[in-house]
């Protein structure tokens, strides 16, 4: 498929209704309003493209940025790459979502992510720490730097509740990725979320909700999963 042809069904596939739902969970214009499920036809007729990734991400619209998320040849993907589709991730599905899981699955992301969560943009801080939480929910305790990961604990807890809105969210989520997949680090994990206590995030209205990391990761020991790791992060 041509990028052409896959903008031509996308337009055909928005929703003004789910248009309206994704505008309230911040995404940005320009997008159709897609939902998921018809992105995930696109993707198993295309598979992986580097190449067709990289052009969909281009368009800038919302629909075709997180298509070419799901068909990203992640371990092909260059840093430069990397970096150009961080610029762009404005919206929050994208910061949070895409650009974090190919980033996790390319040969940069320990790298880019620790670069990511100092930069001065909320949508760029949002991405490194999303980048974390999905790097230690799919490597290896092996081929994880534990201790540069408890010293970023220790991080953010001092900064959590003073952080901007997208950033302070994803770092909630660290907290629970790192007590839930990295099973050497999930008592500082407890103890760490227990000190930040409620997290307060601006939902824009939206009845979506903070997770509460020690009930998420306590929920994770009783259901047995801790250290368990995923197989993908696309979804």
């Amino acid at each position: 498929m041509t990028v052409e042809e896959i903008m031509t069904e996308l337009r055909s596939k928005g929703s003004e209704s789910i248009k309206k739902i994704l505008l309230n969970h911040g995404v940005k214009e320009p997008f159709f309003g897609v939902k998921v499920e018809h992105l995930k036809v696109i993707q198993k007729k295309i598979k992986k493209d580097y190449t067709l990734a990289n052009e969909l991400y281009a368009t800038n619209n919302g629909d075709a940025m997180y298509l070419a998320g799901l068909i990203a040849d992640d371990e092909k993907m260059t840093k430069k790459d990397l970096q150009q589709w961080v610029k762009q991730a404005k919206a929050t599905t994208i910061s949070s979502y895409t650009v974090p899981w190919v980033t996790a699955g390319s040969k940069y992301g320990f790298e880019l992510a620790l670069e990511w969560i100092d930069a001065k943009e909320d949508h760029v801080n949002a991405a490194g720490w999303s980048t974390l939480s999905g790097l230690v929910a799919l490597k290896p305790d092996a081929e994880l730097d534990l201790k540069k990961l408890k010293t970023l604990l220790d991080r953010v807890v001092k900064n959590i509740h003073k952080a901007k809105n997208r950033e302070k969210q994803t770092m909630n989520m660290f907290v629970i990725a790192l007590g839930i997949y990295v099973q050497s680090l999930t008592k500082d994990a407890l103890a760490a979320a227990t000190k930040i206590g409620v997290v307060t995030v601006d939902m824009n209205g939206t009845a979506c909700k903070v997770p509460a990391a020690v009930e998420y990761i306590k929920k994770a020991e009783t259901k047995n999963v801790i250290g368990k790791k995923k197989k993908i992060l696309k979804c």
